[in-house]
């Protein structure tokens, strides 16, 4: 069931699954995606794992408020210009409001893409909060590590499909992970046929220009004290392989996981792994 918090100058729309009394996991999404795209299956599967599950949509997406002013661009985007109208780091503030208001002991931080970025922000701005850090597809904001080849700049230039839905799940081949099978593009319909239907507004650009104003956080990185796992694909290209492997080695201790034949993508052939890593970062915690 979907619930509002009010945090700060925003509302966040967000829905929790699992026994009151588990560990929460807070899931961050990625750019321009509402909190659907953490499948049901995957949230379930988590809770199975004996965990507690926040989902939610970022500011400018989903259900959340939707904020005005510029986004960003194709030439902003090639030349790596923003003039962001909020920072990750308020989006960070935003989730770690959320956390105080259903999680006050804190919460395992799981972040995606652009929620990887945010998941860093989280911990490093308010590690009290943070009780370990799952950092998927993500990169440091040195500008040196994980760029996005160039083979895959046109796909952030393409117009809109004429049809939105088979326009995502090709998107989702062209940018994921080998080995997708149908049942991972028939996800890709339910789901955004599902996200559509919340969804009013551009938040996408206004989060791509934060995205592209990040700061580096690489120094502050490496002053966590958080249990720390990084996830990355070998096959990822909208995010490169170094984007991670640069993230685990700033962080003292964490572990770096790379997911052979993996893209930019949650495929569900990834799941298990992906899965028992965020438990095992968990469980350095509780220890």
């Amino acid at each position: 069931m979907e619930e509002f918090a009010r945090v700060g100058d925003v509302e966040l729309c967000y829905e929790v699954l699992g026994e009151e009394r588990a560990p929460t996991v807070l899931l961050v999404m990625g750019l321009g995606l509402s909190m659907d795209w953490w499948r049901d299956d995957f949230c379930h599967a988590l809770v199975d794992r004996g965990f507690r599950v926040v989902r939610f949509d970022n500011r400018d997406v989903g259900r959340s408020t939707h904020l005005t002013g510029r986004g960003i661009g194709p030439w902003g985007f090639l030349t790596r210009r923003a003039d962001p109208v909020y920072t990750l780091g308020d989006m960070a503030d935003d989730a770690a409001g959320l956390i105080a208001r259903v999680a006050p002991e804190g919460a395992h931080v799981v972040g995606a893409s652009l929620g990887a970025m945010v998941a860093q922000e989280i911990a490093i701005r308010h590690p009290a909060r943070t009780l370990s850090l799952t950092s998927i597809m993500g990169r440091p904001g040195d500008r040196r590590t994980g760029k996005v080849a160039w083979r895959m700049v046109p796909e952030f230039l393409r117009p809109p499909a004429a049809d939105p839905v088979e326009g995502l799940v090709a998107s989702f081949r062209r940018i994921g992970s080998a080995g997708r099978t149908p049942e991972d593009d028939e996800d890709v319909r339910v789901t955004a046929r599902r996200a559509f239907a919340r969804e009013s507004g551009d938040g996408g650009s206004r989060q791509l220009a934060a995205c592209v104003g990040e700061r580096d956080r690489t120094a502050d990185l490496r002053a966590l004290a958080c249990p720390t796992l990084v996830i990355h694909g070998d096959r990822d290209r909208v995010i490169t392989p170094s984007g991670g492997r640069a993230t685990a080695d700033a962080v003292p201790g964490a572990e770096l996981l790379t997911i052979p034949g993996m893209g930019h993508d949650l495929a569900r052939w990834t799941w298990p792994v992906i899965l028992d890593g965020i438990a095992r970062v968990a469980s350095r915690t509780r220890a």
